[in-house]
């Protein structure tokens, strides 16, 4: 059984988001938390009766911000607050992406910053132990003033509104969701609502699932690289760590590490090491760990960002422990944004290193003696010609994601909202990234594979050797033209789970 995820007054770790969103663990709110909620809750109310307007409590919202709201009717402004920010469209995000919202939406009102009643994040907590996930479509939010109308999606279930997706994997009205989970409809009363909605929580999930996904992609990449080497007979000299040492990149240290580990004992390079046949490795394979490197450092940057959001207090207005209720810009995307936008862009570029490494191999004119697309009987067949066309077309794809979304600012509410970080269109493209550069891997492994196959009886290194008997066994070696797609897919789905990557640890221990 998971471990329960306790949320407190200090947030939730990278690791609690992703058990939560992906393995559906338990929620659990800590008394310290219902304490420092309640503590804000006393200074919320105390604000709404001074004759003073505080926003969101005794105004409107945006533009609006100068309407003052009758004590009677400040229930009525929250609840009409959610309905009509629950303005998006398009197809539903991802369940891991809305579960990732609700436990990082609850994180923030558990820090006693937000004045929102307790009851508020427990009903987003029972809700994510319920099964209950919101339907949240994908367009809608510019990344400032929070995640609005996915939040606000988010939120309608609460109120028994919306649509919702029960365990069952049936879509019901936010009634019947409650309904079938044992939860009874949140009256909202003032600022449960603005609470709700006013944060980053969409961009911050989507940002913590790609880190823990690149986790496994960039290890994977120099696993792929490695392959490859051996396939194309290039050489391992490059990889030396004094080489690197000179250059000290942490993450290109640690990517030409993990290749001289995987490489190593290998029988292929030891056949042609003192062979004159190539001075120097074409870029793609003697400047993978200068990219791959790269890409870790990338990582580590937007490791750090995510590390801050997950601490921080992100609402408007936020009470302070003195009394005061201030405004303040903590909702704005920016560096999420900045973030997303470069993981994208690092991500793009380990999948462009790595397909020019696939057309290589399958170019007898740059293959060191392979067959035309590693096709028997060429002609006939065409082998792996258009798994390279499908790994180019990925990339291309990549470049478009690549554009950073958050130079892109279109001013809103009347004005008021003059400049937007665009974080959610960043958080969504790189998404795409990254499940494109699982595909671009899947791949290079399938080719360096069948070319590794196609040089014995030369031995590859046993890491290689490992790795690659497992991808022939989930995508078949070389012989006649067979359905690809299939083979291709399977691939990549082990390149995702972690299971290339734990098969070539078995061999050569933990991959940094």
């Amino acid at each position: 059984m998971l471990a329960t995820v306790l949320v407190g007054t200090a947030g939730v770790s990278p690791l609690d988001v992703v058990r939560v969103a992906r393995e559906g663990a338990r929620v659990e709110i800590s008394a310290e938390a219902t304490a420092s909620m309640d503590r804000a809750r006393a200074l919320v109310d105390q604000a709404g009766s001074n004759p003073d307007p505080v926003y969101g409590v005794s105004t409107g919202f945006g533009l609006l911000a100068t309407t003052r709201i009758d004590p009677d009717r400040r229930s009525d402004l929250q609840h009409a607050l959610i309905r009509s920010h629950a303005a998006g469209m398009g197809d539903p995000v991802e369940v891991e992406v809305v579960r990732a919202m609700m436990l990082l939406r609850a994180r923030t009102l558990c820090m006693g910053f937000s004045g929102s009643r307790p009851a508020v994040a427990v009903g987003l907590v029972d809700l994510l132990n319920a099964g209950i996930t919101p339907i949240v479509p994908e367009h809608g939010s510019l990344g400032a003033s929070g995640d609005l109308a996915p939040l606000a999606h988010m939120s309608l279930v609460l109120l028994g509104e919306g649509r919702a997706r029960v365990p069952d994997g049936r879509v019901v009205d936010g009634a019947l969701a409650l309904k079938e989970g044992g939860l009874k409809p949140l009256r909202l009363e003032v600022k449960d609502g603005l609470s709700l909605i006013n944060g980053t929580d969409g961009m911050l999930g989507m940002l913590v699932l790609a880190l823990a996904d690149l986790g496994v992609l960039l290890p994977t990449a120099d696993i792929a690289a490695a392959l490859s080497t051996e396939g194309l007979l290039g050489t391992d000299r490059p990889f030396a760590a004094d080489l690197h040492t000179i250059r000290p990149h942490p993450g290109q240290i640690q990517s030409a590490g993990n290749l001289r580990l995987l490489l190593r004992g290998s029988g292929v390079l030891a056949s042609h090491r003192n062979s004159p046949h190539l001075v120097q490795d074409p870029y793609s394979i003697r400047c993978a760990p200068q990219v791959v490197g790269a890409a870790r450092d990338t990582t580590e940057f937007a490791r750090q960002i995510a590390g801050r959001e997950l601490r921080s207090a992100v609402d408007n207005p936020v009470v302070l422990p003195d009394g005061r209720l201030e405004s303040t810009g903590n909702f704005h995307g920016e560096p999420l944004a900045f973030a997303c936008d470069f993981l994208a862009i690092a991500a793009a570029e380990v999948a462009s290193i790595a397909e020019r490494r696939v057309d290589r191999i399958l170019d007898p004119a740059r293959s060191a003696g392979l067959p035309p697309f590693l096709a028997p009987e060429a002609g006939v067949n065409s082998g792996l010609m258009i798994a390279q066309y499908t790994a180019a077309a990925i990339v291309a794809e990549n470049r478009r994601l690549a554009n950073p979304a958050s130079v892109d600012s279109i001013p809103t509410s009347g004005m008021q909202e003059d400049h937007v970080s665009m974080g959610w269109g960043a958080a969504r493209k790189l998404r795409q990234v990254v499940t494109n550069l699982s595909r671009v891997l899947a791949v290079e492994l399938l080719a360096a594979s069948r070319a590794l196959e196609l040089r014995a009886p030369l031995e590859s290194s046993p890491a290689n050797a490992a790795v690659a008997e497992l991808v022939r066994h989930l995508g078949g070696g070389v012989g006649p033209d067979r359905f690809l797609s299939p083979e291709l897919e399977a691939v990549a789905a082990a390149v995702r789970s972690g299971e290339i990557l734990r098969r070539a640890e078995a061999v050569v221990g933990e991959l940094r």
